[in-house]
């Protein structure tokens, strides 16, 4: 499949999974250093190794960081034991490209020697789909979300959520995802910009409300076009 010419000021629904479909994320402690890549890579200037604190007159502390020169915006996320979905939005030329590089080569960099392996850790170069109509910028934010149900059994997938309350049971108990913060439940804050996302869920009543209303009679079909797994 062709990667689109990415354009900066649209969006992106960004995947990739494990070589050989592999778990790429094996303890809490993976999901922990993930999250935090997003946060660190996400950033024009080269990463500051923030693994030492300095001892000054009985103070720890952190040398001071200059502000952040976004790459990308991260609207939604959603990490799962194989594989993991973002959707991007390029602030600045290449920076989807100059991130998912950084993302990558670092996230991989500290699998391999935690886990004492060499090689690739991901299924060859990321995929992107450009987010266009205006009904995908709604449904598939809620896509991304509700993967999470492939873990606990919920025929999601099939159009088949019969316990609507256990399947919102269970997406807050999943912390890997941008979801709760949708919803208003501090969970991961600082990594996404959802304003632009949460301005258009705002006209369908919130986000939860638009989810659920969705979860009901879901119809992948209509998203064939931005999804890519």
């Amino acid at each position: 499949m062709a990667r689109p010419k990415i354009a900066t000021g649209s969006v992106y629904h960004i995947y990739n999974r494990g070589v050989e479909k592999r778990n790429i994320f094996m303890d809490d402690s993976n999901y922990f250093r993930f999250i935090h890549d997003l946060f660190e890579f996400n950033n024009e200037d080269p990463a500051i190794n923030l693994g030492r604190m300095i001892e000054v007159r009985l103070h720890s502390f952190l040398p001071e960081k200059p502000r952040r020169r976004l790459l990308v915006d991260i609207l939604a996320f959603c990490l799962m034991p194989n594989h993991f979905h973002l959707l991007l939005r390029q602030r600045v030329e290449n920076g989807i490209s100059k991130f998912m590089q950084k993302l990558g080569t670092g996230y991989t960099n500290y699998f391999n020697i935690k886990f004492k392996r060499d090689g690739v850790l991901l299924q060859g170069k990321y995929k992107a789909k450009l987010v266009e109509e205006e009904a995908h910028f709604i449904y598939l934010p809620h896509y991304i979300h509700l993967n999470p149900l492939d873990l606990a059994d919920i025929q999601w997938r099939k159009g088949k959520i019969k316990n609507v309350e256990k399947a919102l049971k269970f997406l807050i108990s999943y912390r890997w995802s941008s979801y709760l913060d949708y919803i208003g439940i501090r969970n991961l804050p600082s990594l996404t910009q959802r304003r632009f996302l949460l301005d258009l869920f705002d006209e369908q009543g919130g986000y939860k409300e638009s989810l659920i209303r969705w979860i009901k009679m879901i119809k992948l079909d209509d998203l064939k076009k931005t999804l890519i797994d």
